[in-house]
Order: C-alpha cells, then structure tokens, then sequence
C-alpha cells in the first residue's frame, strides 16, 4: 500500500507515497524541510540536494510499511562497517534530529489542528509518544540502561553494522546505519507533523 524512499546517507531524511514515484517525490520536496537538520549538525548538505535522486537499492515492504513506517532490516548498504567518522556523522545527524523536534515541539501550541475526521494528537502526547519510543530504540541495539546519550553513545562507537550486544528477548536487532534512519525519521516526521499542524 506504501512505498518508502529513504536517502542512505542521510538520517531522518524518508519520505512515503503510494507508488515509488510518488515517495520519490516527495522525499525530493522535503529536501529544504530536511536542511536545518544537517546545519545543527554541522555536515554540509548540497544545494542540489533532491535535485537528481538515483535509486540504488530497492527492498520489500511488509505490513509495518503500510502502517507507515520504514521497517526493512535487509537493506545490503546497512552491512557496511563503520568508520569512526560515518558512525560520529550519523549520530551528529540524530542528535540534531532531536534538537530539531524539541525546539519545533517547544514553539508550538498545546492544541494542534485535528484531522478530517477529528482525530489527531496534540503536542503534548505527540512529545511523549517520540520520548518513550527512546526505550524501543536501545532495545534494538543493544543499550542498557536507556537514555538519550546512550543512544548517541552507541552509535558513535559502531563500527560493525550489528550491534555486538544483541537485543534482549527474541526481538531482531537493528544495523546501526538502519537504527539511526529509523530512529531520526520518526523524530523527524512528528515534528514535522506538529509544524503543519500548528
């Protein structure tokens, strides 16, 4: 029902359509949406950005693809080792990722505009719903105990592409490449929700 393009090299950056084209598209459109995030970072994000997008890698979807989330685990590009360099890039990308909701979430009215149909979160449970997903994420890759820096701990010191702490219980661990995607698209996609809808 869904189809996801996600830039490899740039966390959080996954847009969703209902046909390739579509999510091409618009992934292309939320280029300059996407800017701000690389500039707290401090990684330069080319001008053309979304300009020319090539597909270089295509995977199955499955049910959580068409609930609206981009759930491949078995992208061949997240098997990569990581430098010191790739690993500290990605969690710099996160991390602004981050700032970038809270300073989003911290200007927006309590009350967001709903729906069509009346439904919708507003700020409040839109905050606390991207913070306990915090849990979830440390799970996938190995960190105990759980917090924000943790995370970004993680990721920095990741040099193979699974963690080497596999996930407790009978969960599949996530490649590091694969987690800051997921991880920085969720953050951004609610504070990009919370932008439109305010």
């Amino acid at each position: 029902k869904k189809v996801f393009a996600c830039a490899l090299e740039w966390p959080g950056w996954a847009r969703s359509g209902k046909t390739e084209d579509d999510a091409l598209r618009t992934l292309a459109e939320y280029a300059e949406r996407y800017r701000p995030v690389t500039e707290r970072a401090g990684v330069r994000f080319p001008k053309s950005a979304g300009d020319d997008l090539r597909v270089v890698e295509r995977v199955e979807g499955s049910s959580s693809t068409d609930f609206g989330v981009p759930a491949a685990l078995d992208v061949r590009a997240d098997q990569r080792a990581l430098t010191k360099a790739a690993a500290g890039r990605l969690a710099d990308l996160v991390d602004a990722a981050w700032a970038y909701f809270d300073d989003v979430a911290s200007r927006a009215p309590a009350s967001l505009r709903k729906g069509p149909r009346g439904g919708g979160r507003d700020r409040d449970a839109i905050v606390e719903h991207v913070h306990n997903a915090v849990a979830a994420y440390g799970n996938k890759i190995g960190v105990r105990p759980v917090t924000h820096d943790a995370l970004l701990d993680a990721l920095r010191a990741a040099r193979t592409p699974l963690p080497e702490a596999t996930a407790t219980g009978k969960s599949t661990p996530w490649p590091f490449r694969y987690a800051a995607r997921r991880i920085a698209w969720h953050v951004l996609d609610h504070a990009w929700e919370i932008e439109d809808k305010s």
